[in-house]
């Protein structure tokens, strides 16, 4: 039986500029092999096929993809062996406690060739920055704009509603559930994100299995991610296990939370992720209709059409600064594809299959 894969971003390009979240998705890891290198595509190929490696021997796996360029994966992590594989710069985060092996991808690189190409390689870089450094500024633009919109619905909200909509749920959710006696601990993610080819997410993916699927409902500003922030609270002092997955476009809010013990999850089921209930267990909350004035969305139509029209326009805006970015990525990653030597990637790929093979229990 194949294993089965759960997929997310561990990083994403938002309105606060690119948010890093693979520190805590790599914690409480006792290996991790840190792929150092040039190419993005060498380094994907090699973690792809560690992962069908993984998939073919039954384990299941966690693979973390590349939110500006959707063909790559930034990194590998197998919980049953405690292993990870991660391919962004070492910098991002320092892995505490596990073991850590650095390969160098770029031994499979024809040097003299790299060489030859440098200028081109450096002007592509940088250009792939500034558009990168613009998608940010768009989005920075289009989340004033958001907050904007959120005050409409604030303003008209009632707040002893929302808290005991959350009261209400925290208690269906926890009432039989007791203290474990032990920390909360929390795998933080995100569950999707903008992307050269628009907004992404893995949503069906990540809760596939799940009993129990809550969608909250809403409009900007009614509440959701602190709705979401609640139930993560009354869930810590129980000491439940969590994945949180934040916002792709403003981090410090939170669109869903995992309680896989529980078998449970709750998300925000609005655009640009908007679900709807299509199997048992399946239950929505609607926080604009629990919370919000009644006649709110008619009494602001217009102005609420002009901010959210302004809001999208630079999502879109931000989106094609990152299609932009694709591009130079792509002409980078040709260059390195054109000098790399076929024979020292599988050997490469070998290297990194015999490590999970080793440790594979006898069958």
């Amino acid at each position: 039986m194949s294993g089965n894969i759960h997929h997310y971003f561990a990083g994403n390009h938002t309105a606060k500029g690119f948010y890093s979240l693979y520190a805590s998705n790599f914690q409480g890891l006792e290996r991790i092999f840190v792929l150092k290198g040039r190419s993005a595509s060498i380094k994907t190929q090699l973690l792809l096929q560690v992962a069908k490696t993984c998939t073919d021997h039954g384990l299941d796996i966690e693979l973390i993809h590349t939110s500006a360029d959707l063909d790559a994966v930034d990194g590998i992590i197998v919980p049953k062996l405690k292993t990870g594989f991660y391919s962004g710069p070492a910098h991002v985060f320092k892995p505490e406690r596990a073991k850590v092996e650095t390969i160098d991808t770029d031994t499979v690189l024809n040097s003299e060739k790299v060489t030859r190409k440098q200028r081109l390689l450096d002007r592509y870089e940088e250009k792939l920055k500034k558009s990168l450094l613009a998608s940010h500024q768009s989005f920075e633009t289009g989340l004033r704009v958001h907050d904007d919109l959120e005050v409409i619905y604030i303003n008209n909200m009632d707040f002893a509603k929302a808290d005991q909509a959350a009261t209400e749920l925290a208690e269906q959710l926890f009432e039989d559930v007791k203290p474990n006696g032990k920390s909360a601990s929390f795998k933080h993610r995100f569950l999707g994100g903008s992307t050269p080819k628009g907004a992404v997410d893995y949503i069906p993916n990540l809760t596939e299995g799940l009993e129990k699927r809550y969608f909250i409902k809403g409009r900007a500003g009614t509440g959701k991610s602190t709705f979401l922030k609640r139930m993560i609270k009354e869930a810590e002092e129980l000491g439940l296990s969590m994945e949180v997955y934040h916002c792709g476009f403003d981090p410090e809010s939170i669109d869903m939370v995992i309680i896989r013990e529980l078998s449970l999850c709750i998300f925000d089921s609005t655009d640009p992720h908007e679900y709807f209930p299509d199997r048992e267990g399946d239950e929505v909350i609607d926080l604009y209709e629990k919370t919000v004035m009644p006649g709110t969305d008619e009494k602001f139509e217009e102005q609420i059409a002009t901010l959210f029209n302004s809001y999208k326009s630079y999502m879109k805006k931000g989106t094609g600064y990152l299609k932009e970015a694709k591009r130079y990525r792509d002409r980078l990653e040709n260059i390195y594809n054109k000098a790399a030597h076929a024979d020292e990637i599988d050997r490469l790929a070998t290297q990194l299959e015999s490590t999970i093979e080793k440790d594979l229990p006898p069958s």
